[in-house]
């Protein structure tokens, strides 16, 4: 065993406990499945009350057991649980399942039982599944840690290269028997329940880590490990593993009935959304989209770009497939002019760009069909082709000739990723699954898993950025900031500001004003009014120092009328800035995932469009660059009418700055608004023209110095 999770995964023994005579029951389907499913290790059934289980010798205890098994698989009552558990640790046992529910999931009482298992095992130095979990196996040797309903029957998995890790057993095993159904084999199954111990994250990292495993499949309803979960899935990238990923509770019904399922915090769906696509996972939008992404990255063939080519004989199928792939991102280009002139040549009546509509005709002549993909796959550039085939594959006396077809018009061109929209008998789909051929019943399908693959070819090519250098934290006050003060933080950081003066009255002001000599923005500076505007404490495009002595007197009456009990430091002045494109950029603490930065343009796309990009703190520039091309608007940054474009690489170092900022400060500061920020024309920086941050409490151990504890009761008694 080289690994702790090892023990879980290919134990060499195993010790039922609870280990029932009835192969119906809780306590005796693993039994049942380990015997059907070849498992070759001892096996030990532990029962006090019997002399045999299923046809085995019994034991009345753990500790009575001739060796020490790598895994114990404990199927009792939550009240008899910690009890055997403690029997394991005492005996030496590596790993032990928990499948009993009453624990943290079911309030306080049970929260108090399930930290006891947590302590047993910590203590021992045993991994720990669930509680409330539905187990573990591993078909390649047997090992079937499980009471699922889906291997009823003799119903065993072949081995293949689909891991798959939920926190839900149900859904776990439910994405098992799709995948078995789509003709996956499954190399490794867990589901980590209430994660006392083991969770999804370290689940992940084993897998990532597997050879034979080229695919995870996952369900997750929150995060109890930040960083361990967002090292997994880096990892998962950096080999090339695709991991396809189901998270609930995007919706606030979801995400409440997810805390009180498995009482994780569910955290906010869109900064767990880009987390996913940060670190090069897929999210599925449904379960039968997972299913379908799996299958498509089973057989470990990612294009090298995302240009798709459409052969169809039917143009309305060519023009909803097309519509599809350009939905998900994919590039249907036309086929050079060249080709196109060779396409008419071969079929005459048909459409050549791309959708290629062959016609009817293609059908009725498969040496034309043959020609015609061919030309399209060698001489069309394309990284993915498709061809729509409706139910033609259907017709026993059609459907190999027309694989043999396909085949050998794609086999000239063995780079490309092929897939196809038909109908048939599950035997026919699997026979053009075995040629290579993606096969999907619909077009949107297909569309979404091509551009899935693409999506994983580009993260999978994407050399690792090295971290960012770690960020001393600042020294931050007990109370609020204000601007300037914030500004000065932030700056420190490598946030740039534009110069400016605190001044504290309006003959100061106007002064100032008179050295800069041109137009001026006025602001009130107060720790204590976060939103200047709410109360008059704003004055731009201020003309000359009479203005701005003018602009100054009333802001000042102001404050004190609206804010009378706001501490006023002064008034910033500054000279108006130069235009750019305005954009928004902020840092916040997000409850599952930690330190996060979002980045967006300012005005209408982030009020009501909300289009604005997160990414998980630190990250480096070229992390920040992929996070400002993802926004809608990034075209307005390029320079979009005619403009100027902005300068994107100040950006990426401003949001790489404030990522450090975040992730050093993440215990003091809550969040960071800097709003907005003027992107100035390429090669002239950016200029932050406001700044906010709101402080965290700091907790009260850390304010004081904690008081000496009581002396415990018989040292004080007379």
């Amino acid at each position: 065993m080289t690994d702790p999770l090892d023990p879980l995964f290919a134990p060499a023994g195993v010790a039922v406990i609870g280990a029932s005579d009835d192969p119906s029951r809780i306590g005796g389907r693993p039994l049942r499945y380990l015997r059907e499913g070849g498992y070759r290790g001892a096996v030990f059934a532990v029962n006090p009350r019997r002399e045999t289980v299923q046809g085995a010798r019994a034991w009345a205890s753990v500790s009575d057991l001739p060796s020490v098994p790598d895994a114990a698989i404990l199927a009792l009552p939550a009240a008899a649980t910690p009890g055997a558990l403690e029997a394991c640790a005492d005996k030496g046992v590596g790993a032990a399942v928990v499948f009993s529910a009453g624990f943290a999931e079911t309030g306080a009482e049970g929260a108090a039982l399930q930290a006891r298992l947590a302590a047993i095992a910590r203590e021992a130095g045993m991994r720990l599944l669930g509680p409330n979990c539905l187990g573990v196996f591993n078909p390649a040797i047997g090992w079937y840690g499980t009471f699922s309903v889906v291997l009823d029957g003799g119903a065993l998995f072949r081995p293949g290269p689909v891991g798959i890790v939920s926190q839900s057993g149900a859904y776990g095993a439910h994405i098992a028997h799709l995948a078995r159904g789509r003709g996956l084999g499954i190399g490794a199954w867990i589901t980590t329940g209430n994660e006392a111990d083991v969770d999804v994250a370290e689940a992940l990292a084993w897998m990532a880590g597997r050879e034979d495993l080229s695919v995870i499949m996952a369900y997750a309803e929150g995060v109890k490990d930040r960083d361990a979960f967002l090292a997994a899935l880096e990892t998962a990238r950096a080999r090339g593993k695709a991991v396809v990923f189901m998270k609930t509770g995007a919706s606030a019904v979801g995400a409440d009935a997810a805390a009180s399922h498995t009482a994780s915090l569910a955290g906010s769906d869109a900064v767990f959304d880009a987390a996913l696509r940060q670190h090069g996972a897929w999210r599925a939008a449904s379960t039968a989209e997972q299913i379908d992404i799996a299958v498509a990255c089973a057989a470990g063939r990612y294009p090298e770009g995302r240009r798709l080519g459409i052969f169809t004989m039917s143009g309305g199928f060519g023009i909803q497939l097309a519509d599809h792939a350009e939905a998900e991102g994919l590039d249907v280009a036309p086929m050079p002019e060249a080709a196109q002139r060779e396409m008419l040549d071969l079929l005459p009546f048909a459409a050549p760009r791309n959708p290629v509509d062959a016609t009817a005709q293609a059908a009725n002549d498969l040496g034309l069909m043959e020609a015609g993909l061919r030309l399209m796959a060698t001489r069309g550039g394309y990284d993915m082709t498709a061809a729509i085939l409706g139910a033609g594959p259907a017709a026993p006396s059609f459907a190999e000739p027309l694989r043999r077809t396909l085949a050998a018009a794609l086999a000239e061109a063995p780079d490309a990723l092929r897939g196809l929209t038909m109908t048939a008998p599950e035997d026919v789909v699997r026979a053009y699954e075995a040629a290579g051929f993606l096969v999907y019943e619909d077009g949107a399908q297909l569309a979404r898993a091509f551009a899935a693959l693409a999506a994983f070819g580009e993260g999978f090519g994407r050399a690792a950025e090295a971290a960012p250098p770690p960020m001393a934290p600042a020294a931050l006050p007990e109370g609020p900031l204000s601007e300037a003060a914030a500004k000065r933080i932030l700056g420190a950081a490598g946030i740039p500001f534009p110069p400016e003066t605190l001044v504290s009255t309006p003959a100061e002001a106007a002064a100032e004003a008179a050295r800069i000599g041109g137009p001026a923005a006025l602001k009130i500076c107060s720790p204590d009014i976060a939103h200047k505007t709410e109360i008059g404490g704003v004055a731009l495009d201020l003309p000359n120092p009479e203005a701005v002595e003018r602009a100054a007197a009333r802001i000042l009456a102001a404050a004190a009328e609206k804010a009378p009990d706001a501490r006023v430091e002064g008034l910033l002045i500054a000279p108006m800035a130069p235009r750019g494109v305005e954009c928004i950029i902020g840092a916040a603490q997000d409850p599952a995932l930690g330190p996060v930065v979002m980045f967006g343009l300012g005005g209408v796309f982030v009020e009501v469009l909300k289009d604005v990009a997160f990414r998980t703190a630190p990250f480096g520039p070229a992390e920040a660059r992929r996070m400002i091309e993802e926004i809608r608007g990034f075209p307005l940054l390029q320079g979009a009418r005619g403009g100027a474009p902005a300068d994107i690489d100040a950006l990426a170092r401003a949001l790489s700055a404030l990522s450090r900022f975040a992730h050093a400060n993440r215990d003091r500061v809550a969040s960071v608004e800097l709003n907005p920020v003027r992107a100035l024309p390429e090669g002239r920086g950016i200029a932050a023209l406001d700044a906010l941050i709101q402080l965290s409490p700091r907790p009260a151990a850390a304010r004081t110095a904690p008081a000496p504890a009581p002396a415990p009761a018989e040292e004080t008694a007379p």
